[in-house]
């Protein structure tokens, strides 16, 4: 057995590639990541122990939309230090025009659970959460998904 030490990095597969690439370009900065790569195809931030990287789609796949509830990724959450982080996320979010699906709000997933989610610019479900202490680890509580929000919930979103 071993113990992973948190996830390394994502890569999304973007068919809007400007402008996805203009979006993290502008978000994952604000969110105290250090863009490494910049390419024509290909975009890479790192920070907090983590990183995001967007790629270009290929050509037959330009314009479509991201559907959560196909195979495959459902969102990707990335962990915030504190509460008014989650509303600072927030707040920048609002201000580039992103849409947001939900949040800041408090979840049941966990005891303290506050997050924040939006969506890119093909739909990729993205989520900033603040858990205070162990979270889940903490004790007996298990896990209830069910008492929140649905994710299946098709919301149609502005275009960007």
């Amino acid at each position: 057995m071993i113990e992973v030490n948190g996830l390394a990095h994502v890569i999304l597969t973007v068919s809007q590639w400007e402008k996805a690439r203009a979006f993290y370009a502008e978000l994952l900065p604000f969110m105290g990541m250090k863009k490494v790569y910049d390419g024509n195809n290909f975009l890479y931030h790192v920070g907090g122990r983590t990183a995001v990287g967007i790629q270009r789609c290929a050509p037959e796949h330009e314009g479509q939309r991201f559907v959560a509830n196909r195979i495959g990724l459902h969102h990707a959450c990335l962990r915030a230090r504190t509460r008014e982080d989650v509303d600072k996320v927030a707040a920048k979010l609002r201000e580039m025009g992103a849409f947001i699906d939900r949040g800041p709000v408090e979840g049941g997933w966990a005891p303290g659970y506050y997050y924040i989610v939006f969506e890119d610019p093909d739909g990729i479900r993205l989520e900033v959460n603040f858990i205070p202490g162990k979270g889940l680890l903490a004790g007996d509580k298990p896990l209830s998904p069910s008492s929140d929000p649905d994710w299946t919930q098709d919301v149609k979103p502005p275009a960007f």
